[in-house]
């Protein structure tokens, strides 16, 4: 009977640490702010949801934990009472594991420093591509605003915009093939082409191994593609 005790006192503490150690920690400084309320949040389906908050007075610093089983887009947001939004609102790939956010109550999301993520690395890494795409597309169509009513000038335009969209897509497509083993991968098909070709969120599915199907974005895509092959019938 002893020993039966001691079997069974050892694997309550193993299923403890194995609870404890999917937990994500986030912890950093956001340089100068003496008084504000900062949320953790994310978006577990269709709607943004607070996980924990935590008020700040007279000092920057902020520690949130919170158990994560699988890489998730979260958000860090900074409430100012200013009655305004604007730069107020960090986007980061979150995981188990320590994370770190430093940056400044006046420049909040555009002077984020953020460490500790792979995930977020990678996202990065997209983001960084994808920005070029945009402004280039957003070039274009200020262009179009600005020409003159001449339909081949205007035809132009618009054929080069929709050129910039089919390049973004297709780039989208081969980085979530190249990072198949990344939880992002299935992230931008369900969240950046949702509206691509069924073709595509099949090649990227079915490239994906077990451990990414099985995560939030996994799931996700498996459903947009059960929905959309439902509403073909």
């Amino acid at each position: 009977m002893k020993h039966l005790w001691i079997v069974l006192i050892g694997l309550l503490l193993f299923s403890c640490s194995k609870e404890e150690g999917k937990q994500m920690v986030v912890s950093g400084q956001v340089a100068g702010l003496k008084k504000g309320v900062l949320y953790l949040q994310h978006v577990p389906d269709s709607i943004l949801v607070t996980m924990d908050s935590l008020e700040i007075r007279g000092d920057g610093s902020f520690q949130f934990e919170i158990p994560t089983e699988y890489p998730e887009l979260f958000y860090l947001y900074l409430d100012k009472a200013d009655q305004n939004e604007v730069n107020d609102r960090i986007p980061f790939f979150g995981e188990v594991g320590q994370i770190t956010i430093n940056t400044r109550w006046d420049a909040f999301d555009t002077k984020a420093s953020i460490e500790g993520s792979e995930s977020h690395a990678i996202y990065t890494e997209y983001k960084k591509v994808m920005s070029r795409f945009n402004t280039e597309y957003l070039g274009l169509a200020q262009e179009r605003l600005a020409s003159p009513a001449a339909p081949e000038r205007i035809d132009s335009l618009t054929k080069r915009m929709e050129q910039t969209t089919l390049r973004s897509y297709l780039y989208t497509v081969n980085f979530a093939l190249n990072n198949r083993n990344s939880h992002v991968a299935p992230f931008l098909a369900v969240i950046e082409i949702p509206d691509v070709q069924n073709k595509y969120l099949d090649t990227i599915y079915n490239a994906l191994p077990d451990s990414i199907l099985a995560g939030t974005y996994g799931k996700r895509l498996k459903s947009l593609i059960d929905s959309r092959r439902q509403a073909a019938q």
